[in-house]
């Protein structure tokens, strides 16, 4: 027997963790929502489970990339004039201060991912990786767009096993 509000909640939860890269890296929300629809979640699976652990993984994981991006490109947004008024190259914040930011908001993000699930809690700091990775490949390769796409393309990804609970190859139609 299905519950029903159990699996409006391992939805929600799911969308919200396919939100985290989609909000730091910019990818259409509806597209994701659309591909959710599709998704038949497992009887039984993560029944305690709130879809406030995803929406709370999907702030940790947008504000940790973010925020470990502004860290990185502090320098550069200095020597910029249309970047040179934000927070950290401004003194507004220091980097320390940005740094801790950075850490508790992974640290949110890598709890929110153990309470959806095992697998979820595996996959975590990989996923950070890869956003903070990001940040990086601007400085040597004119292909730094297509890297931003397979960030974005996890999300769906990582929806599909917050759901289920499991990684199928059919989900990669979605990425």
């Amino acid at each position: 027997e299905i519950n029903v509000e159990d699996s409006r909640n391992r939805c929600g939860a799911a969308l919200a963790a396919a939100t985290a890269a989609t909000l730091a890296l910019g990818t259409d929300l509806h597209q994701i929502r659309r591909g959710l629809a599709t998704v038949r979640p497992v009887p039984g699976r993560l029944q305690k489970i709130s879809s406030k652990a995803g929406w709370t993984g999907a702030a940790g994981a947008r504000s940790s990339a973010m925020g470990f991006n502004r860290i990185v490109d502090a320098r550069y947004d200095r020597a910029n004039p249309r970047t040179a008024d934000r927070e950290i190259p401004s003194g507004r914040l220091s980097m320390g201060a940005a740094a801790v930011f950075v850490v508790l908001s992974a640290a949110v993000f890598i709890l929110s991912a153990a309470l959806l699930s095992p697998l979820c809690l595996m996959l975590a700091t990989p996923v950070l990786v890869v956003l903070f990775t990001y940040s990086y490949t601007k400085r040597f390769t004119a292909l730094s767009h297509l890297y931003l796409g397979f960030a974005i393309a996890l999300s769906p990804l990582g929806a599909w096993i917050a759901v289920t609970g499991r990684f199928d190859w059919p989900v990669m139609i979605l990425c």
